[in-house]
């Protein structure tokens, strides 16, 4: 094994010719030693900037084999994609001009390139915005952008914060503060969190050719002086990114690295990130700051070959059929396990990103995803597509995402196509205009031990889950996919075993709590949106009432076993696959506890008449009164959460009174909390969940199991402690309302 150091400080270019990497004559650029470096080797690198993109030639040979880039001991290299710009010329008052040569760019000049790419949706978000009269410019900006605006892959940064860009020259001299961006999977307006610094604004004209033209940006910059400041502009796409697929088992660990122009990264596309592993295997990229990339941050995705976004390049066939295709076109080149994916993302902070913290497409297949911190994502709303998350994942084939902290995003997570053998583990979502969303998949996946804690907590699009043990405090919504079919694979193998569209439900839910935050809106039992929405399983009793024909009960009762669903569809319906869409899916919940107006499934205490045997939940749990979650720090890095009832005291022991679901402790809680009593109360027993006790998802007939085949015993809680035979409800195996408790840490 070589040790090859590296340090910005080394003398440039007098000692080029003696530098050979060693402690004493370290190389000046990390990219010299990753020339050279081979498996088993490692480099360090000390304290100082690195203007580069680090483009690694060779990987290693096996997970004991490695190439290992780290940084030193107690030092904090920083790798930038950007430059720093000082030749700033006052235009007027606080707008000043940079011309700069094309040549220092290269081949790729991210200010003449756009946002670009398949399910793009808005190129500008601040353009829309003005269009339908949610924001406005200044009357001097009216009739100075072109027809269709478009954000490009460049930035400008002020002392690290990313400013914003305008459409037109003339709105650099008179910006207007911006306040929203449109959510299209909301469908309505989003805060901007940097609204205080949107008047901070850039425009870039690009003349002339690579070699012999120019590039000129103009920024206002609010009073500051940009030649005393530290000003920097994207430059390059990457910060660490090898230039070739298969460049296997590298370590990436200890770096900050920032200021990537990376582009859009569609599943149907080349997925670049500012640091990604290029279709490779066994990457471990841990304990980094990872930040202020244009698109995406940390990519695990698929590479060129497979397609590149030719549903917009070419109009021929559908993003859907080009993202089918890819997925075969993978397979003959080779995506399988131990070829492709099995990478490790932990420990790191991902923050500040315009489209994803983690994205990949079939790339990211057997890998692990731990205590990583990812907040800030797609929060400037500059732009916005069918691509955005803090983690977007497709075919996340028996994936663990496990310990990880998401705030503060546009959507948390998003896991889309393929979503089999996925394990979502003690996690904590919050902040966040929605937490997660599982779209057209149909399993087996596994939600266990997390907190969801947004307005939107789960938007389930998808078969085949199963939710065990967590804190689910905001909205589900629920949609059925009858027009893409979607692929499912045999066990644990990149193997394409079938084809199906997304039924509704097929879903279980067990040991979890499901919270109303007070001042929410009362949920509607008649909906006429595109997707079910409401707190607790309620959701899919109401689904089943308005999509369905056949095999529902009178208050939307549907079938909780296999067996039920095939009685209906036998028993009352003819024909072959489109009779299927006629009934609903099982969906089995038991030992679930529902608080401050959330509600369970019909079945569970609503009427005497309550429809078939096997419908309906079991031991579900009412605790009335307004519930409010809070978060906290708790001073060593870790979060700590709150769930506060009215009425309820924290109460001692597992007895609670856990019962059928017949509303009793509800009322006797509102009772006691009117006569000025506190009630003693903690949220149900619950019980150890077993694989052998979630059934198989009907389309996939594959078991609830862990990557490598042996099953699940669901008996720790977030944070690892043990449960007992009957432990709280929830992700804590003692969660008490009104006592904090650490959720996470890292």
């Amino acid at each position: 094994m070589t040790i090859y150091h590296v340090s910005a400080a080394a003398a440039i270019p007098s000692s080029r010719a003696v530098a050979d990497g060693s402690e004493a004559h370290p190389f000046a650029a990390i990219n010299d030693a990753a020339s050279i470096a081979r498996a088993g080797d490692e480099i360090v690198v000390h304290d100082g900037v690195y203007r580069e993109s680090v483009d690694p030639r060779h990987g290693g040979e096996s997970d004991d084999a490695r190439i290992v880039y780290r940084a030193a001991d107690g030092e904090h290299p920083v790798i930038r994609g950007s430059e720093r710009v000082d030749s700033w010329e006052r235009v007027d008052g606080d707008v000043w001009r940079a011309v700069l040569p094309n040549a220092i760019f290269g081949d790729f000049n991210p200010y003449a390139r756009t946002v670009y790419g398949d399910w793009v949706v808005d190129a500008s978000s601040h353009a829309r915005a003005v269009a339908r009269g949610d924001d406005a410019v200044d009357p001097s900006v009216e009739g100075t952008w072109p027809e269709h605006p478009a954000c490009h892959l460049g930035d400008v940064y002020l002392d690290g914060r990313s400013m914003f860009e305008a459409c037109s020259l003339e709105e650099v001299f008179a910006p207007r503060p911006r306040t929203v961006g449109f959510d299209h999977g909301l469908w309505a307006n989003g805060p901007i969190l940097d609204a205080d610094f949107t008047t901070y604004v850039w425009y870039a004209r690009v003349d002339g050719g690579a070699a012999d033209g120019t590039t000129t940006i103009w920024a206002n910059f609010q009073g500051a002086d940009p030649n005393e400041a530290l000003v920097e502009i994207n430059v390059r796409r990457t910060c660490f990114y090898p230039s070739r697929p298969q460049v296997n088992y590298i370590t990436v660990r200890g770096f900050e690295m920032a200021h990537a122009a990376t582009p859009w990264a569609p599943p149907t596309g080349d997925q670049i990130g500012l640091i990604g592993a290029h279709w490779s295997r066994g990457w471990i990229i841990e304990d980094n700051d990872i930040h202020d990339a244009k698109c995406s941050a940390v990519s695990l995705g698929k590479e060129e070959s497979t397609g590149d976004s030719e549903c917009t390049r070419t109009g021929r066939k559908s993003g859907y059929q080009y993202q089918m295709e890819a997925v075969f076109k993978a397979l003959r080149y080779g995506w399988r396990k131990g070829v492709v994916g099995g990478h490790v993302v932990r420990g790191n902070t991902i923050h500040d990103c315009g489209q994803n913290g983690i994205v990949g497409h079939m790339g990211c297949a057997f890998s692990l995803i731990e205590r990583n911190e990812i907040h800030r994502i797609a929060v400037k709303h500059e732009f916005w597509g069918h691509e955005i998350g803090g983690i977007k994942f497709h075919a996340a084939l028996d994936t663990v995402i496990r310990g990880n902290h998401v705030h503060d995003c546009t959507l948390g997570m998003w896991l889309d196509w393929q979503t089999q053998g996925t394990h979502i583990d003690a996690n904590v979502f919050r902040a966040n205009q929605r937490d997660v969303m599982i779209e057209v998949s149909h399993g087996p996946y596994t939600v266990s031990n997390n907190v969801f804690a947004s307005p939107v907590a789960l938007d389930v699009f998808s078969d085949g889950g199963a939710y065990v043990g967590n804190l689910i405090a905001g909205r589900l919504r629920l949609g059925r996919i009858m027009d893409r079919s979607t692929p499912y694979h045999f066990p644990h193998t990149t193997e394409v075993a079938g084809s199906a569209f997304v039924y509704g439900g097929d879903d279980r839910f067990v040991n979890n709590v499901f919270v109303k935050p007070a001042g929410t809106p009362a949920d509607p039992d008649e909906q006429d949106g595109w997707a079910i929405e409401g707190h607790g399983t309620r959701v899919y009793s109401i689904q089943a009432l308005r999509e369905f024909s056949h095999g529902v009960g009178e208050h939307g009762e549907r079938p909780s076993t296999l067996d039920g669903f095939r009685a209906a569809v036998l028993g009352e319906v003819d024909g072959d696959e489109e009779a299927i869409r006629d009934v609903p899916q099982p969906v089995w919940a038991r030992d679930n506890t529902y608080v401050g107006g959330a509600r369970p499934m019909a079945g569970a205490g609503d009427a005497s008449d309550a429809g078939a045997d096997d419908s309906g939940e079991t031991g579900a749990l009412m605790i009335g009164g307004a519930a409010t979650l809070t978060f906290a720090d708790d001073g060593r890095g870790g979060v700590t959460m709150t769930l506060d009832v009215a009425g309820v005291d924290a109460g001692s022991g597992s007895g609670s009174g856990s019962g059928s679901g017949s509303g009793d402790a509800s009322a006797d809680a509102g009772a006691d909390a009117a006569a000025g009593a506190a009630l003693p109360m903690t949220l149900g027993d619950g019980v150890v969940v077993r694989t052998a006790d979630l059934g198989e998802p009907r389309i996939v007939e594959e078991r609830f199991e862990q990557a490598d085949g042996s099953p699940f015993v669901f008996d720790t809680d977030i944070v690892g402690t043990v449960r007992g035979p009957l432990s709280s409800r929830g992700p804590l195996t003692a969660l008490e309302p009104g006592r904090p408790a650490l959720v996470w840490s890292r």
